[in-house]
């Protein structure tokens, strides 16, 4: 299975802005826990996930030929 990663402030500069997995991803946990082992600043930094175009909260399906997005802390105002 293959996903597409899509990174973007602090993380793209941790992990690269764009990047594929062909692991098996169950889900979003597991993603976290595959991502942090790869790159283990992750860790203590704090991100929001998407996937495909769509912010989640709680652990989330990954399929084959998702879009993943890791996204920086947002700042409202």
């Amino acid at each position: 299975m293959e996903i597409n990663i899509l990174a973007f402030g602090q993380v793209a500069g941790v992990t690269g802005a764009n990047f594929n997995l062909k692991n098996e991803v169950m889900d979003t946990d597991n993603l976290q826990i595959i991502l942090q082992q790869r790159y283990p600043a992750l860790a203590g930094m704090k991100y929001a996930i998407a996937v495909n175009k769509k912010m989640v909260h709680q652990n989330t399906p990954i399929v084959e030929n998702t879009t993943i997005a890791l996204l920086p802390p947002f700042s409202g105002g």
